[in-house]
Parts: structure tokens; C-alpha cells; sequence
């Protein structure tokens, strides 16, 4: 295995005042240590969410243009601060950022770049949430052709 896909969900830049090490902590945790066993590179992917201005013949007023194009540039900086990291850690890291749905997106790329491992986290959703939201994970183990690694992102302090 020499190419690792890690698919990140970054927070919008407005609602990031936790920081980054919750949300992908784990899973670029997980990535650091595969990447450096099996002395394979990674990309780095975040997929934002296609926009619902953009539906529809018309792309919206100027400003709504501008402010999806800065929010765009903002996640793309976040995520090549967490392929830095990597880099850091002595592991070859390349961040992409695109504008898709999550789970196509993703095993798009994964086809696309001739990787041969993808790295999701999964928030853990149960329930009604799971029913409704769906699981980014769950979609991209089902319909994924290469071996996939599933980290949680979220731990539960009280079962350690």
C-alpha cells in the first residue's frame, strides 16, 4: 500500500472555536501512523458541501459568490495546515479541497487517484440522527473497492 485517501469533515471557518484537534485528531492520528508502517503517502481530502444557492440556472448574487469562494479558500488553508502536520511527522501529504456529496465525492477521488486504503472518521450518530443524516462512512464502506479503515471520532471518556 503506497496511497492513503483520508477524508477529513471540517467544521465551516465561523463555527471552528473548538479548534481542529477534536474533529481530526484521531483520524490524522490513525493516517500518521499507517502512512509512516506502511511507508505510503496520503491526500489529504476535505469535501465542502455543495452549496443550495448554486441550484438552479442561476449562480446568485455577487456577494453570496464572494463568500462561498472565501469560505472555500479558508478550508482549503485548514486543511493544508493539517497535511503540514503530517509533513512534520515525516509523512508525504498533499491537501485537496472540492465541493461535492461527501461519500461520491470521496470514492471519486479514491478511483481517480489510484489510492489503496481510505481513512473516514465517523461522528457515531445513532438512531433518528443516523436515519436522517445518513453516515459518510457507512456509504463509503458499502460502495468502496478498496479496503477502507473506519476511525471514531468521538470518544466516550467514561468507558476508558
Amino acid at each position: 500500500m503506497k496511497h492513503l485517501l483520508v477524508a477529513i469533515d471540517l467544521p465551516s471557518p465561523e463555527n471552528l472555536d473548538a479548534g481542529l484537534e477534536p474533529i481530526t485528531g484521531r483520524v490524522l492520528d490513525a493516517a500518521r501512523q499507517l502512512a509512516i508502517v506502511l511507508e505510503a503517502k496520503v491526500t489529504l481530502l476535505h469535501v465542502a458541501d455543495p452549496d443550495p444557492e448554486f441550484v438552479g440556472y442561476d449562480a446568485g448574487p455577487q456577494t453570496v459568490r464572494d463568500h462561498v469562494a472565501k469560505e472555500l479558500r479558508q478550508e482549503h488553508v485548514m486543511t493544508q495546515e493539517l497535511a503540514g502536520a503530517l509533513k512534520v511527522a515525516g509523512v508525504e501529504a498533499m491537501p485537496l479541497t472540492v465541493q461535492g456529496v461527501a461519500a461520491d465525492t470521496v470514492l471519486d477521488h479514491a478511483k481517480r487517484l489510484g489510492v489503496d486504503l481510505i481513512i473516514v472518521g465517523t461522528h457515531g450518530r445513532q438512531g433518528l440522527a443516523r436515519l436522517f443524516v445518513g453516515s459518510v462512512a457507512q456509504e463509503v464502506v458499502k460502495r468502496a473497492r478498496v479496503p477502507v479503515v473506519v476511525v471514531p471520532m468521538a470518544h466516550d471518556d467514561a468507558s476508558e
